[in-house]
């Protein structure tokens, strides 16, 4: 077990000071000294401070012996210096690690691993006791031999030793160390002090603490205390983290030659870098060298070889870096990591408690992510819309194992910059694309048309099927065309009138039909026989929510993509489906151990059942639709089954694909980042668009990706849709004609058909005013759910009544190939479709 390090305790309370209970607490007293001793060593501690000091004490010392009042304050001084040290963990790096166990980013506030004795190599150790304390074995504390040579060596020499024991100067650390986690910078100020009598005062106190220490500490753990607290350059502490900084090895397998470069730098951590200052540590490396050879830590055949050669041929630089930018393409996954610390209480009650842990808590976090999957996603993305590309558009991907919730990947074509969130340096930004407002930055972004899914799985929820007749014709809604329990006052616009990409309308078609070319008047239609508010819960239920996580209202744009989202979001979502039903909350971290390898409780993925089985294989079916027969046919993946859905926003400013096979979702974003700018007439990539549609970059990211990521992976298929959801019940139209249109309205209604009457009269032999035919005709056979149009005679002919229209073709594509949209934008705030 590695021992911890302690820090200060705090000074004793005075006379008149409040103990922990609110009295006052008792005065501390340590060993009492005579005035010979408290005077030999004030005379001591201030020689070792330099030839000043020397001089100082010459002077000041024999006031000292003669004046009573100074010498009992300062025993009094010296009585009441703390006698013992609190135990302190050491801020130690944390290390966040890819599924494979790659690492990918470190974070410390010291870049520090604290290991114990056993996996330091001997020659470290002795290296360090040679230059900095060669008789550590053999005092208590303090070296009085040691102080008498460093006197000599400061009055008789250009050069200045110290005199401080290793346990002095672990006391010193300690003391810096505690001074620092507490935020305390006074107090570091002065534990550095080594000159004046602020400079005789600490020495003074690291004495007494170190004489204290050895009576309760063994050599070894002081020795090990120190190897992990001391600084061995600017940024380095320990010898564990200085082994695998300077030279990419552990401690425990140091050479002779790289323990005494380790060991020279303590002294002056940022003048011996042997990175920055490689002659002066050198030099410095060398003295140390001499010193182990004279202690006969080395032989003189390993001196000459050592000092022949060049310190920078023994450097092996493997530098942690601190924080994500080192994370390289996974950089905004790292980032997202550290959001999920921070705003997770599964790491402490605070965020700053959390973001501590992190920074000081030597905590080995392991994640879900697939660096294989990752540097696909990072290279298809830039291929598609350079970082620098003049379009200044953001492209995203992220995918989600389905039934685990487990971020698999997540990759966006900038570069991770997290000092910049207004992307002042084109191509560089903070933000993550990827993730909501909490855990990235990010407002969303809206998702048009593959919002649809959400509408076609409430749909099915409700009994309704695939093979129910639709009608897709434009039209004028107001707020009495749709229900919204949850919303009693639910109103619209008068007027409302939405449309599909190219301003047309569509006739009659099936659900399926409609979902496959991503018909926006026709899916309008179908929220008019739904309640927006279950129509929400049931969005919400599968994944789907707002980036800025505020509740989703339930209005009837909803359908359209109107309401703003996140790329993982949409992943997490479409991974409901693959899964048969099951929800997962997207998850990156699987492992968290603390600096004793203890695992920490991490946030779970909450899978549930969202929605049911069938419901779920049914929507599948009809997005294999989608890339089989509609918006996504150019994306379906070759050799396996898929399932996906395009989609674009009102006058083209975000444009989307998201979709799945068994094995993984992906969803993927394309737009400007910085709001709803259109991409109509815009060059991106080199190639000129008219407009910009889900099928025209997005789908076509989405399959070389997935093409790609299931490499070598089984193909598997998905489960049969639930017939009665696809085909639904098929019952006899009742023949209504010669009724009246009200009597029309409720025999039709009974039978569980919508009944839609037509404006415009039709000659029959039927009185005016009745019923004179319906489509489809009586008597003939329908999906339950499916609109019957009643048409009425107006009593000018006695010709037979005609037989029903033949049913519609299949309507076209909501969207063009790409390169060839219309680009005419008629949204009206409600989606382009597709």
């Amino acid at each position: 077990m590695v021992p911890t390090a302690p820090s200060s305790s705090a000074r004793p309370a005075g006379p008149g000071s409040s103990g922990p209970s609110g009295t006052a607490g008792p005065v501390r007293r340590g060993r009492r000294v005579n005035v010979f001793q408290a005077a030999a060593l004030l005379l001591a501690f201030l020689l070792t401070a330099g030839v000043g000091g020397v001089l100082a004490a010459g002077l000041v010392m024999p006031a000292v012996a003669t004046t009573s009042a100074i010498t009992d304050s300062s025993v009094e001084l010296f009585e009441e210096l703390p006698t013992d040290l609190e135990p302190q963990r050491l801020s130690q790096q944390s290390r966040i690690w890819a599924a494979d166990g790659s690492l990918l980013a470190t974070f410390f506030w010291q870049n520090r691993i604290v290991v114990p004795l056993a996996e330091i190599a001997p020659v470290m150790q002795a290296a360090v006791i040679a230059v900095e304390d060669r008789r550590f074995y053999e005092h208590a504390g303090v070296d009085v031999e040691g102080m008498g040579r460093a006197l000599r060596t400061n009055l008789f020499s250009e050069d200045t030793e110290g005199g401080s024991t290793l346990t002095q100067q672990y006391v010193k650390n300690v003391l810096i160390d505690a001074a620092y986690s507490r935020g305390d910078m006074q107090a570091v100020q002065d534990a550095m002090v080594s000159s004046g009598t602020a400079g005789v005062a600490r020495k003074l106190e690291e004495a007494k603490l170190a004489i204290a220490l050895e009576k309760r500490m063994s050599k070894e753990q002081i020795l090990e205390g120190y190897l992990n607290i001391a600084q061995f350059g600017p940024s380095v502490y320990g010898v564990e983290s200085a082994a695998r900084y300077y030279f990419s090895v552990s401690a425990k397998d140091l050479t002779y030659l790289q323990a005494a470069t380790i060991a020279g730098i303590t002294q002056a951590p940022s003048a011996n870098d042997p990175v920055t200052q490689p002659e002066r540590a050198q030099t410095r490396r060398n003295t140390v060298l001499l010193t182990m050879l004279q202690q006969e830590v080395i032989t003189q055949e390993e001196y000459d070889a050592g000092v022949a050669t060049p310190l920078v041929d023994t450097l092996a630089v493997s530098d942690p870096g601190n924080g994500c930018v080192v994370a390289g393409g996974a950089a905004y996954f790292c980032d997202y990591v550290t959001k999920v610390i921070a705003q997770s209480p599964e790491f402490g009650e605070t965020q700053e408690e959390r973001r501590e842990l992190l920074l000081r808590g030597g905590l080995d976090v392991y994640t879900t992510l697939d660096l294989r999957l990752q540097a696909i996603a990072d290279e298809e993305v830039r291929a598609a819309v350079p970082v620098t590309d003049p379009s200044g558009l953001g492209h995203a991907i992220s995918t989600i194992e389905p039934g685990t919730g487990k971020i698999l990947a997540m990759a966006q074509n900038r570069v991770y910059n997290p000092r910049e969130t207004t992307e002042p340096v084109a191509g560089e930004t903070a933000v993550n694309y990827n993730a909501d407002f909490a855990f990235g930055s990010s407002r969303g972004f809206q998702p048009g048309s593959t919002f649809k899914p959400f509408v076609l799985a409430e749909w099915l929820r409700q009994g309704k099927s695939l093979n129910q007749v639709v009608d897709g014709e434009l039209r004028e809604y107001d707020s009495d065309d749709f229900t919204a329990s949850c919303d009693p006052n639910l109103y619209i616009d008068p007027g409302y009138r939405p449309t599909n990409f190219d301003g047309q309308g569509r006739g009659r078609m099936s659900v399926l039909q409609a979902t496959a070319n991503s018909i926006n008047t026709a899916y309008m239609n179908m929220v008019t026989q739904l309640d927006l508010c279950a129509m929400a819960d049931t969005a919400e239920a599968v994944g789907f929510h707002t980036a800025m996580g505020g509740e989703l209202l339930p209005v009837p744009s909803m359908v359209l993509g109107a309401q703003e989202t996140s790329p993982m979001t949409m992943a997490a979502s479409f991974a409901t489906f693959a899964a048969g039903g099951v929800y997962c909350e997207p998850i990156a971290i699987t492992r968290v151990t603390d600096r004793d390898g203890n695992e920490l409780p991490v946030p779970s993925a909450n899978c549930r059942q969202a929605i049911d089985p069938g419901v779920a294989a049914t929507v599948t079916y009809a997005l294999q639709e989608v890339m089989t027969n509609g918006s996504g046919e150019g994306a379906q993946l070759s050799g396996r089954p898929s399932a996906g859905k395009t989609g674009t926003t009102n006058e083209n400013w975000h444009t989307w694909f998201a979709g799945y096979t068994p094995q993984m979702s992906s969803a993927v974003w394309l737009g400007n980042p910085r709001g709803n700018v259109p991409q109509q007439r815009i060059e991106i990539n080199g190639r000129y668009y008219r407009a910009v549609f889900g099928s025209s970059i997005s789908a076509p990211t989405w399959d070389r990706y997935m093409t790609r990521a299931h490499e070598g992976m089984p193909v598997q298929g998905f489960p049969e849709p639930n017939s009665r959801l696809l085909f639904g019940e098929q019952v006899t139209v009742p023949n209504v004609a010669g009724r009246s249109v009200q009597r029309a309205v409720d025999a039709l209604a009974a039978a569980g058909f919508t009944a839609r009457v037509s404006e415009t009269p039709v000659d029959s032999p039927y009185p005016a005013g009745t019923v004179a035919y319906t489509d489809p005709a009586g008597g003939g056979r329908s999906t339950v759910g499916s609109p019957v149009t009643i048409h009425v005679s107006s009593g000018r002919s006695a010709v037979p009544a005609p037989a029903p229209a033949p049913a519609p073709a299949p309507a076209p594509p909501a969207e063009p190939p790409p390169g060839q949209g219309q680009g005419q934008g008629q949204g009206n705030g409600n989606g382009n479709g597709g």
